[in-house]
């Protein structure tokens, strides 16, 4: 049984300090259907990223869901986080499992075939592949893999680690979150279409029954 269930990854990316304050956020989404919540910010000083860090955990205590701090595993640190995600200019999983200890989650980008190599012997708790599909919220030199790119590649890992959870980002709304998962993936990463939606904790239900609908009301 994986130790972490990613059926919906909620990111709280820092840009979105206009939509609300990033804790209210991170809470309303852990409260509606959010199995795990991460939190990112590649503008904000380092002091900063571990106060805003600090006030999601502390706003999403009690409620089961673990926080993870993407990149910066100092900050993760710094704040207590669960765990951090790592993209592939960061810090070696195998380094960040040596800091952090065996009961942190640590989680892995995957963009290509040798990332997905990367990610069967890294010792990580789940991948994410993406960017599936064009997004906004992040300039992204890569092209989007699309929707077989992202088969290939979740077929590349499951062949060696089955057991491990696997995500996709980037460009997910609500029937793309069926396309994926019909494909493979263990849930989706999302930051739009929760945080950007008119109603935030509607729409974090609606994503988190799309991926239950799909996998049959089966974690994976």
């Amino acid at each position: 049984m994986p130790r972490v269930d990613y059926r919906l990854n909620a990111i709280v990316d820092g840009s979105l300090c206009e939509v609300g304050p990033l804790p209210e956020l991170a809470a309303i989404a852990a409260s509606n259907g959010a199995t795990i919540i991460q939190y990112r910010d590649k503008h904000a000083s380092t002091r900063a990223m571990i106060e805003n860090a600090i006030a999601i955990r502390e706003a999403i205590a009690g409620s089961g869901v673990p926080l993870v701090v993407n990149d910066r595993l100092d900050v993760a640190m710094a704040a207590g986080a669960h765990g951090v995600h790592l993209g592939r200019d960061d810090m070696p999983a195998a380094t960040a499992r040596q800091l952090l200890g065996t009961n942190a989650i640590i989680g892995l980008t995957v963009k290509n075939a040798a990332d997905a190599n990367a990610a069967i012997d890294a010792p990580i708790d789940y991948a994410c592949i993406g960017g599936v599909f064009e997004t906004l919220s992040k300039d992204n030199p890569d092209p989007p893999v699309g929707l077989d790119g992202f088969t290939a590649l979740r077929r590349r890992i499951a062949s060696a680690r089955a057991d491990l959870p696997v995500g996709a980002i980037a460009g997910i709304d609500v029937e793309r979150t069926r396309a994926v998962v019909a494909a493979g993936a263990s849930g989706v990463a999302v930051i739009s279409a929760i945080f950007r939606a008119d109603d935030i904790a509607q729409a974090a239900r609606a994503l988190r029954a799309a991926v239950d609908d799909t996998l049959g009301g089966h974690s994976s």
